[in-house]
């Protein structure tokens, strides 16, 4: 299978993903400088908490990965339907099932991937500009930094696994803007941010999505003999 996957790698070359996630993390870097400056002007302590700056540099991070694990998803798969291309695919000697696990492994790893090394980025440039600037009233700690990186792989396994919900929706509707709305719904049930109750930190809920994320995929793989290529 991995050849397999570099084969689509190959194909669908993601220098694409690889630019939009830099401007991605650059956005995401830039509002939370802003929210911190305006919490700051405005005198509102619990924003400025470096906890809370934490937990909002994964949030977005995660939310913003999700729907680009869509997009993935809607270029490699459903965007083959729509194009009709996935006939040529499919008229290779090659097992099909095989063929759509590449193509949802390489949706699953590179979100994962993306997601730890976003995190990474994100919060150590505004760890690096706030000891400059002091920007927030109080740094991060280690203690807190080695809490967050602790969290940091299952919730960006999690993620890897709710960016293939959206194919269930996307192959119903053999539509591209299917595929990406659908990841807008799972962003606002898995990210909320609710003070009373936030789903974006509980991990129970976040794996529960996860593995919706992963039983998709696998009925996807197990289905895919058996689905009507010519609509």
């Amino acid at each position: 299978m991995l050849h397999l996957m570099k084969l689509e790698l190959k194909k669908f070359k993601l220098g694409w993903y690889v630019k939009r996630a830099i401007i991605a993390n650059i956005v995401i870097l830039a509002l939370m400088i802003f929210v911190s400056i305006i919490a700051q002007v405005e005198g509102d302590a619990e924003i400025r908490n470096p906890e809370t700056i934490l937990l909002m540099a994964s949030t977005i991070v995660r939310a913003t990965f999700i729907v680009f694990g869509s997009v993935l998803i809607a270029r490699l798969i459903i965007g083959e339907y729509k194009n009709k291309t996935i006939l040529l695919m499919f008229s290779y000697p090659i097992n099909r099932k095989k063929m759509m696990a590449s193509k949802l492994a390489i949706a699953a790893i590179v979100t994962f991937i993306t997601v730890i090394v976003s995190n990474i980025l994100v919060v150590g440039v505004f760890f690096g500009i706030d000891s400059y600037f002091s920007i927030l009233p109080n740094s991060f700690t280690v203690d807190q930094l080695m809490q967050e990186g602790i969290k940091l792989v299952p919730l960006a396994i999690a993620t890897a696994g709710m960016s293939l919900i959206p194919l269930y929706f996307g192959m119903r509707k053999r539509s591209v803007p299917t595929t990406i709305v659908s990841s807008l719904i799972v962003v606002t049930i898995a990210m909320n941010g609710n003070p009373e109750f936030s789903t974006a930190t509980f991990l129970p809920l976040q794996l529960a999505l996860a593995a919706i994320g992963v039983v998709i995929a696998y009925y996807g793989i197990k289905n895919i003999e058996k689905e009507d290529i010519t609509v």
